[in-house]
């Protein structure tokens, strides 16, 4: 059962019970990510989430580190281009501890000087690794050329520079100017007494306050074309092709799934038998959908062997216009739409992507969306439809091109022309 309150502060509270499973997930989503930094501020939504597992006034780093074990749960974060979250899963006997240990680390992490200079070098070790894994890479370098000087396409990590440059002080700016109670959804899902749970929720969350409004300052992406080859001496050419996506609250998302599913997004999509299956040219190939709130991308990945980069690139080019002209028939449209509503009802099993789901629900529509509403959206979606949105998005004088390895400009420009 579905169940949303707002505290007096603002924070929203999200909960779904689930009395059929043994654990429960507990969500800290922030409305604040990487597009949301300013100049100076690259890395610091991604920083601050390492800074929450670095000790609180009354907890050591090694204590939280105990105690999540001690509970027999996991406990993480993660940054997204407009979310930063914190979360912990655990048995649902333990969910007064975990509660209490998840609210401490956000309301009361020190962010000590010496630590985050030690927490430097290990975010500047994560962003080494990036560039060691050219699939990583070539991804990064294709959001920066696509969405070229949006703050949409920076590196969620930030860059070196800044992050070798940080201080205390502006982490703890940042903080108190975008994690702000209004923007902050608590979501819980699992098996748990709701008459218990809520009385907890007030008193970790109830009084967390800021001074001031949050600060967002959000506009459109602009999706560019081009090609971009970096070289690299890499054993495969790593490759992106880009085009206009939909944003997360597009009227045709469920269509916009339906293409990306069709043209690459299973092991039954065009772009894998064609490549892949009948051809032999990747072992790794796959489309997917990059959404936000005011924009999105359509992002093809591919990696092959440099000389069969070109060839590559041109099939791929052939099946978007295979797609923009003739659209999907009866048969992939079926097929398309039961992958999406198998993948929908599996996903959706454990309590940790229920509460995703009941967060991002929220922050993006301020609403939660049943499986069958879903289900009937999926169901609901024609060839019409995809053929539609298919000639909306899908303009190959438009396309970005990313390379990362030993591969020819001149080669690929030669099939793009």
């Amino acid at each position: 059962m579905y169940r949303k309150i707002v505290l007096e502060n603002g924070v929203r509270v999200v909960t779904e019970r689930m009395p059929a499973i043994r654990s429960v997930a507990i969500g800290i989503w922030v409305n604040v990510g990487s597009r949301d930094e300013g100049a100076g501020e690259e890395g610091l939504s991604h920083f601050v989430e390492h800074m929450f597992f670095k000790g609180t006034r009354s907890r050591s780093a090694s204590q939280i580190s105990r105690e999540i074990d001690a509970l027999g749960g996991e406990m993480n974060a993660f940054t997204t281009r407009e979310t930063t979250t914190v979360y912990v899963k655990v048995l649902d006997q333990q969910v007064k501890p975990a509660l209490a240990l998840l609210s401490d680390l956000f309301h009361h992490s020190r962010f000590a000087a010496k630590d985050v200079e030690k927490e430097k070098q290990v975010v500047l070790e994560e962003i080494r690794m990036v560039q060691d894994d050219p699939e990583d890479l070539v991804q990064e370098l294709h959001a920066e050329q696509t969405l070229t000087r949006h703050p949409l396409g920076r590196p969620i990590l930030g860059d070196a520079a800044t992050i070798q440059g940080l201080r205390r002080e502006q982490l703890l700016q940042y903080l108190q100017t975008h994690y702000h109670p209004s923007q902050t959804v608590v979501a819980v899902a699992g098996n748990f007494e709701l008459k218990k749970l809520l009385p907890l929720l007030e008193s970790t969350f109830g009084s967390f306050q800021r001074t001031g409004r949050p600060r967002l300052n959000r506009w459109p992406p602009e999706v560019n074309g081009g090609l971009m080859v970096r070289q690299k001496p890499l054993e495969q050419a790593h490759l992106c092709l880009g085009l206009r996506g939909v944003p997360i609250n597009h009227k045709e998302r469920f269509a916009a799934q339906v293409l990306n599913a069709v043209l690459g997004g299973s092991v039954s999509s065009r772009l894998f038998q064609e490549i892949r299956e009948k051809r032999g040219l990747a072992y790794s190939i796959f489309s997917y959908l990059s959404c936000f709130t005011d924009g999105g991308t359509l992002t093809i990945y591919a990696a092959t062997r440099p000389r069969e980069a070109p060839r590559v690139v041109e099939l791929t080019c052939r099946e978007i216009r295979r797609l923009r002209t003739a659209g999907v028939d009866r048969t992939e449209l079926e097929r398309a739409k039961n992958q999406m509503k198998g993948g929908l009802m599996l996903g959706l099993e454990s309590s940790h992507s229920r509460m995703s789901k009941l967060a991002k629900d929220e922050l993006h529509q301020g609403r939660h969306a049943s499986l069958e509403e879903m289900i009937a959206e999926i169901d609901r979606v024609s060839a019409d439809q995809v053929l539609r949105l298919s000639r909306e998005l899908i303009d190959l004088d438009h396309l970005s091109v990313t390379a990362l390895g030993p591969v020819s400009r001149r080669s690929l420009q030669s099939v793009l022309n």
